[in-house]
């Protein structure tokens, strides 16, 4: 019994191996359907239309040869000679005609089902990575995960749609020829199956070996991609240009170029020179069936024209097979690859809404507060925050302070859901954030985060995005570029509002630092959120610029709850009260005049600064 163990185990992993590779090619057939279902049904009709014809040729130049050597042995005219054999010549013709016409259909209707499979694909990728939440992005094993589905996963669908089709149609055509092959000679028929089965088998490994190698450097392919961005930039040109990293950088992107293709390089040579032994050992076995067919007819057992269908049969079995086999090898590395996109967008958000979703009420009536809250990523041991309590009240503008990684940002987006707590609770008017709508809950905070993002669209898109619902508002638009700060610098643009901001598209007009944090403030401001969240609201402004924006703080924030994160002690003051975050902990929290008598570190990190102005 011990003794069979093996075999069982490898029967069974051959056939769960087989089930999955089933399971791929029915989900590419279903992402094809769904990008186009008229051209995948005409092409499947072309495809059965396409396995005959072979069949059909062969047996037509049989009778136009056997026609010939009959007008030849019966001494016809050249004319009752011509007038015999012409109907099969124009037979042939229609056949080869029709044959192009097919090709020339499927070539178009490929084109359309690739160009609507990219999109259908493309766009199913992206709606996966915008259900994600935050905890993917901040982990480089998605990112490989990423890589990998987007290399070429609408091309591998539409390939493995395709090869089963090839497949498909040349089993019609082998199980048609094998057939009439029988008919003549049993040797010759087997001969076809046997010797093409070793093709089969490497073309499995091979393509084994390639989806391994493929999946395990999607982080060198991503540095390289790294690489590229980095010399091609326009925000890292000046940097690489002045610090004389464009060689070095480029030597490294080199260096990665020739250690991908050489692995490339090594896996083709050793597939082609094992491809290319059973392709002459094809070739023997061809020439062998060759001679018999031959003998045969010189033995008179077949006529000319016999020995013209079965040669040309036996020749288009033979490479009927090895598409045949070639086909399902090609199907097989195919589905491997499908399976990397079926695993993508399998992927489930973590963070999400319960079942019945509570209402987030329409005005904050006790504020939020942090119980017992602490947080630590997945795959790390060390606490980001640990045991925080923190009650804000409805209307209350609380300052975080304290050095980078000390959980001020962290804190922002637990608050926003953006991750859970790994304990404790978050309760807005007393109800966990938990138990409310995750939609909903967003759209109650305007947010501005230290690394806001520069969309290279115009000025109106830039402020709008603050609140999608009225992205055609004018009037809200405007007012929340007047309240940033932003509305005189907007109207010294060429375009106004219409100006493209940025330098990556025509006619877009780049903007420095502090104008694009004015922008990013209106974004905020576009939105009439209950809770504004501002991440270093003025780091990127001037003197001036910083003290126009703080008296407009004063007045915009007003019966909001504000949460503001800077390290500015001019812009903290404005707070109500001040939270001092060290390695997690809430270590102080009062008024900035409480603090300054507490004489802890709050008031040891404000003289520090207000030394450097003296």
């Amino acid at each position: 019994m011990v003794n069979n163990i093996p075999k069982i185990e490898i029967r069974f992993k051959w056939w769960n191996n087989t089930k999955e590779v089933l399971f791929n090619i029915r989900a590419a057939f279903q992402m094809v359907l769904e990008a186009h279902k008229k051209s995948i049904l005409t092409l499947i009709m072309l495809i059965v239309a396409s396995a005959i014809l072979p069949i059909l040729q062969a047996w037509v130049g049989k009778l136009i040869v056997d026609t010939i050597v009959n007008s030849i042995n019966h001494k016809l005219p050249l004319e009752k000679g011509l007038q015999s054999v012409f109907p099969f010549l124009l037979f042939e013709f229609m056949l080869i005609s029709l044959g192009m016409v097919i090709t020339s259909i499927r070539t178009l209707l490929e084109h359309i089902l690739n160009a609507r499979l990219d999109y259908s694909i493309t766009k199913a990728v992206i709606n996966k990575t915008l259900e994600l939440d935050l905890q993917y992005f901040e982990n480089p094993v998605f990112y490989d995960k990423l890589q990998n589905t987007r290399g070429g996963a609408g091309s591998r669908a539409m390939s493995t749609v395709l090869n089963s089709f090839q497949v498909v149609q040349n089993f019609v055509t082998l199980a048609s020829s094998i057939l009439i092959l029988l008919t003549f000679s049993l040797p010759i028929a087997l001969s076809l199956f046997v010797i093409t089965i070793p093709s089969l088998i490497t073309q499995i490994h091979f393509s084994n070996r390639y989806f391994d190698l493929i999946n395990s450097r999607a982080s060198e392919i991503r540095r390289k991609q790294y690489l590229e961005y980095l010399l091609t930039l326009d925000s890292t040109v000046k940097e690489i240009k002045l610090f004389g990293l464009g060689k070095p950088l480029l030597k490294r992107y080199d260096d990665l170029f020739w250690k991908l293709y050489n692995q490339d390089l090594k896996l083709v040579r050793r597939r082609n020179s094992v491809g290319l032994l059973w392709e002459l050992l094809t070739s023997v076995n061809f020439y062998i069936a060759y001679a018999w067919i031959v003998w045969q007819t010189l033995a008179g057992s077949i006529s000319l024209g016999d020995m013209t269908f079965y040669l040309v049969l036996f020749r288009q079995s033979q490479s009927t097979f090895q598409n045949f086999y070639r086909g399902i090898g090609n199907l097989y590395e195919g589905s491997l690859f499908v399976k990397n996109l079926i695993s993508f967008l399998a992927l489930k958000p973590l963070v999400r809404s319960v079942n019945n979703p509570r209402d987030v009420p329409c005005h904050i009536t006790q504020g939020i507060e942090f119980r017992d809250v602490s947080f630590r990523y997945s795959d790390c041991t060390s606490w980001i925050i640990r045991n925080l309590n923190l009650h804000i009240k409805p209307g209350e503008k609380i300052a975080l302070v304290g050095a980078n990684g000390s959980g001020k940002t962290t804190l922002v987006k637990l608050l926003t859901r953006l991750y859970d707590p790994t304990e404790g609770k978050i309760l807005l008017d007393g109800i966990d954030i938990r138990e409310y709508n995750l939609d909903e809950l967003h759209k109650r905070f305007g947010v501005i985060f230290q690394d806001f993002v520069r969309y290279q669209f115009r000025i109106r898109d830039n402020i709008s995005f603050g609140q999608i619902n009225a992205i055609d508002d004018e009037l809200r638009i405007r007012e929340a570029a007047k309240k940033a700060g932003a509305e005189e610098m907007i109207n010294e643009l060429p375009n106004g509002y219409e100006t493209t901001l940025g330098n990556w598209f025509e006619d877009g007009q780049e903007l420095s630092g502090g104008q694009w944090q004015r922008v990013a403030l209106g974004r905020a401001f576009m939105r009439d959120a209950e809770v504004l969240i501002l991440d270093e609201p003025t780091a990127a402004l001037d003197a001036k610029g910083e003290y126009d924006i703080f008296q407009q703080l004063h007045k915009l924030t007003e019966g909001k709850i504000t949460l503001l994160i800077s390290h500015r002690f001019s812009t903290v003051r404005m707070a109500d009260r001040i939270a001092v975050l060290e390695e997690g902990l809430l270590s102080e929290l009062g008024s900035h005049q409480e603090l300054l008598a507490l004489n802890g570190t709050y008031a040891q990190l404000f003289r520090l600064q207000a030394e450097g102005y003296n």
